[in-house]
């Protein structure tokens, strides 16, 4: 059973770690794009130095307005656009000792080895790094990360969001999130 709000995860030691994650998978409903956004707040309040979250979803599900959302949670200096045309901006902490956001959009990027180039695991100790499009590309970065799949229905503004954990301690951290929301 998937522990609920405000109950800990309890360690499974008899589960492989994926079986772990998914059990710690959240999946949620947002109505409305601030909703989306909001969601990114209370997960960018929940982030740490070195971690690196994948966004996916098709184009219009809402990447961007969650790491809008992500950015404001973690008291980043400017305004979070698509760094689509850029590949990756770095948005500066607002406070010192709070790590930098570097949002990275890997549409463009076919291979990587492309994303090698980018030399983004330089950055990682000093921030988190959100990167859209990245599934595939960018899991080698880091020991554990988490994937955010939004989705839309094509005649609504609401959005479904899964959030699923891959190691660390991000199972323990999306019972948080959940929590929060009640």
């Amino acid at each position: 059973m998937r522990p609920g709000p405000g109950r800990p995860v309890q360690p499974h030691p008899h589960l492989s770690r994926d079986q772990r994650d998914a059990l710690a998978t959240v999946t949620l409903t947002l109505p409305t794009a601030a909703d989306t956004r909001a969601l990114g707040r209370r997960l960018g309040a929940l982030l740490r130095h070195g971690d690196l979250v994948l966004l996916a979803g098709p184009l219009g599900a809402g990447k961007t307005v969650l790491a809008q959302g992500i950015g404001a949670g973690m008291g980043v200096q400017g305004t979070v656009a698509s760094p689509t045309f850029v590949i990756a901006r770095v948005h500066p902490a607002d406070e010192p000792g709070r790590p930098a956001l570097v949002h990275v959009d890997a549409y463009r990027l076919g291979s990587p080895d492309e994303v090698d180039d980018l030399d983004l695991d330089v950055d990682m100790a000093a921030s988190v790094t959100v990167v859209e499009w990245g599934a595939g590309m960018v899991e080698r970065l880091a020991d554990s990360w988490l994937t955010v799949t939004l989705s839309r229905a094509a005649d609504s503004e609401t959005r479904t969001a899964v959030l699923e954990p891959h190691g660390g301690d991000w199972a323990e951290r999306l019972d948080r999130l959940a929590a929060d929301r009640d």
